[in-house]
């Protein structure tokens, strides 16, 4: 009688039907952008929204071909080869990206199909996947968001190395305008900073606020140190609506105004347990619709 190997059987089905998921949040823009006066300066604190990105990755032993859909996402195609590689795994396989999160605009939409992607890749091939391995991955493919840790952080975004989990903040509204166009992360990191000295030690006195602020809740100091970072940006990416922007936000009784520092958003933020929360959230959009033309509301993510 033939003995059948049903281990074998089992692991080759393994193979063919692995199929990994996950996804990562984006971001609305940063609530703090700049350079600080060290080696390795740059640096971002994140503001995470209820926009995602998920990616699904179906392994095929039977092919060393990698597609990607939507075809574009040759960033996301290039990180699972990497990983493929390292994996020494001698298969192909159709990684699938679905994300709500509108690109070229700040809203760290390609750090997130990044993310989704090392995850899902990882969960297929059963491989260990920790922020630092995927943070080694992302360093050689672009800047990127802190998106990988389920916090507000503190993040080098150039080198992709985490500086600090800051904590989490209460939920708020973003009531959101876009310029228009769009911004290559790539091509923005190249620009050559006109910050100076002056400028990276006032960097330092505002991570050290924001630190204090996710510390405390406080989402008026945060929203304070969103606009100065706002303002202070424009010396990078002048955003023409901002000043308007910061007396919609005035007078709607707002925190302050957010914006994509390498993108093409801004935001006003809204607490949504405050008085009025929601009288304020129809003044805001409607002063931002006949400013700009375009109103889209955020939700930021809170963690546990």
């Amino acid at each position: 009688m033939t003995t059948i190997d049903t281990t074998a059987l089992h692991a080759d089905y393994r193979r063919v039907a692995a199929t990994g998921v996950s996804s990562a949040f984006g971001t609305f823009g940063e609530l703090l952008q700049g350079v600080l006066p060290e080696t390795d300066g740059d640096f971002l604190v994140t503001l995470p929204v209820a926009r995602w990105a998920v990616a699904r990755f179906e392994v095929d032993p039977h092919t060393e071909a990698l597609e990607v859909w939507p075809p574009h996402k040759k960033k996301a195609l290039r990180l699972t080869s990497m990983i493929m590689d390292d994996a020494r795994r001698p298969a192909g396989g159709v990684l699938r990206i679905d994300s709500s999160l509108p690109e070229g605009k700040g809203l760290a939409s390609s750090s997130a199909d990044l993310v989704a992607t090392a995850r899902a890749v990882a969960n297929a091939l059963e491989e260990p996947m920790p922020p630092r391995r995927i943070e080694s991955y992302l360093a050689r493919i672009e800047p990127t968001d802190g998106v990988l840790y389920p916090s507000v952080v503190a993040f080098h975004h150039r080198s992709v190395r985490l500086r600090a989990r800051l904590g989490s903040l209460p939920s708020m509204a973003v009531v959101s305008v876009d310029e228009g166009g769009a911004v290559d992360t790539v091509d923005f990191n190249n620009i050559p900073k006109p910050f100076t000295a002056a400028d990276k030690r006032e960097y330092v006195r505002l991570l050290d606020r924001i630190t204090g602020a996710v510390a405390r809740q406080d989402l008026a100091e945060t929203g304070a140190v969103a606009t100065a970072s706002a303002r202070m940006n424009q010396v990078l990416r002048h955003k023409w609506s901002l000043e308007p922007m910061i007396a919609i936000c005035r007078e709607a009784g707002g925190l302050g105004v957010v914006v994509g520092h390498s993108g093409t958003t801004l935001g006003i933020l809204l607490d949504t347990s405050a008085p009025h929360f929601h009288s304020r959230l129809t003044a805001a959009a409607q002063a931002c619709q006949e400013l700009v033309g375009n109103v889209t509301v955020y939700r930021t993510l809170s963690f546990h």
